[in-house]
């Protein structure tokens, strides 16, 4: 029998049903809108993602006597430098491996036709093959990176929206504490859910940045030890693996492995698995996880779908924006309404979880110990 309406329970207007298709709807639209509009989405809110990582450190140039407009703008120059400076190596890195592929055009021939080879084998007709073979030439491998990590047009204009971006943000920061003093009178539940999400955000890109580092620079000695060609460009390659979580170590080792194979053979491709595999999956499956997860509270499977969904929405960018895209989007739909935050263990958030096990537990040990004192139960308690 269905519950009468109150204001605590109010009876919607429309059926559940109803609702879901038209919460999925809405969903389906708006994932269509931002990937129209990801050359603007993707680099915005990178550059908010930035402001959120070193306000801390403008806020601690202030309380060192330093003037609010010095340390704004010299935090600004130093990360846009650093993303500069980063893309920079990257382009360099691209147009010197560009240049090097051609010397292992016979190699990748002769790679190409062994597979072509073992596709025909196996019922593959001329054409599929063909086309295989087509694609193993360094035309065709430089366009791929090149699409995959961006050409330099537009590097450069996300670039300019970014450092646009980052000085705006930087002005309008210095009026965020009075406006949250503002909606903490209104809304003090969506204040503490965007602290919430400040903080996990910080959290999660240090602790990924900083991993990442230690991981590309590890991934460049070893691939120059083996001799691999392009050994700076997968290292590079590896630091911005490293922030998608699951499949980002996967994506890095392809082509270490590829290159490894054309110029040692099978003895490189194999230490390539042991010792370039071996080390970046101990540190993407136990050292970040063990970090990174108590700053994210989201699930394996959540995280996974959701590198998923952003890299169809937004492209490559996406997935490695992915956890903190996922982080908003909980906080506003879930952690601004207390009455939802009954979803927030679905998502992965264990906090909640634990306590009531915490409380579980001492209530069982509670009427385990008046059982033995022989004093009455009461009848309270989960096994009531």
């Amino acid at each position: 029998m269905e519950p009468e309406p109150s204001e605590s329970n109010p009876r919607s207007a429309l059926p559940r049903t109803v609702i879901i298709l038209l919460a999925l709807a809405s969903a389906t639209i708006a994932a269509f809108g931002l990937g129209a509009i990801q050359g603007i989405v993707t680099p915005v809110f990178f550059a908010f993602v930035l402001t959120l990582c070193v306000h801390p450190l403008r806020r601690w140039m202030q309380a060192r006597g330093i003037s609010r407009g010095i340390a704004t703008g010299t935090t600004i120059a130093a990360v846009f430098g650093l993303l500069t400076a980063f893309a920079a190596v990257l382009i360099a890195s691209l147009a010197q491996f560009s240049a090097l592929l051609p010397q292992y055009a016979p190699q990748m021939a002769e790679f190409g036709a062994r597979i072509s080879a073992m596709l025909e084998s196996v019922g593959f007709g001329p054409e599929q093959t063909q086309a295989v073979l087509n694609g193993f030439t360094p035309g065709r491998i430089v366009g791929f990176l090149g699409g995959l990590l961006g050409n330099v047009a537009s590097l450069v204009t996300s670039l300019v929206i970014i450092l646009t971006m980052l000085i705006l943000m930087a002005i309008d920061g210095s009026r965020v504490p009075a406006l949250l003093i503002h909606l903490n009178y209104h809304r003090p539940a969506l204040v503490s859910a965007l602290n919430g999400f400040g903080t996990g955000v910080r959290r999660y890109m240090v602790a990924t940045t900083v991993l990442g580092i230690a991981q590309g620079l590890f991934n460049w000695l070893v691939l120059v030890i083996l001799q691999i060609p392009g050994a700076l460009l997968w290292g590079l390659l590896s630091f911005i693996c490293s922030f998608i979580p699951n499949i980002g170590y996967f994506i890095a080792i392809i082509p270490p492995l590829f290159f490894g194979y054309l110029t040692g053979g099978w003895p490189t491709f194999v230490a390539v698995i042991i010792i370039y595999g071996g080390i970046n999956s101990i540190i993407q499956s136990i050292i970040q996880p063990k970090y990174v997860g108590n700053a994210v509270s989201l699930s394996e499977t959540l995280t996974f779908f959701s590198v998923l969904f952003w890299a169809v929405v937004l492209g490559p960018v996406g997935a490695v924006l992915a956890v903190p895209l996922t982080l908003l989007f909980r906080t506003i739909l879930l952690d601004s309404d207390p009455t939802l935050s009954w979803w927030r263990p679905l998502t992965g958030d264990n906090k909640d979880l634990e306590l009531l096990i915490k409380e579980e537990d001492k209530a069982i040990r509670a009427r385990r110990g008046r059982l033995k004192t022989g004093r009455p139960d009461t009848g309270s308690g989960p096994e009531a």
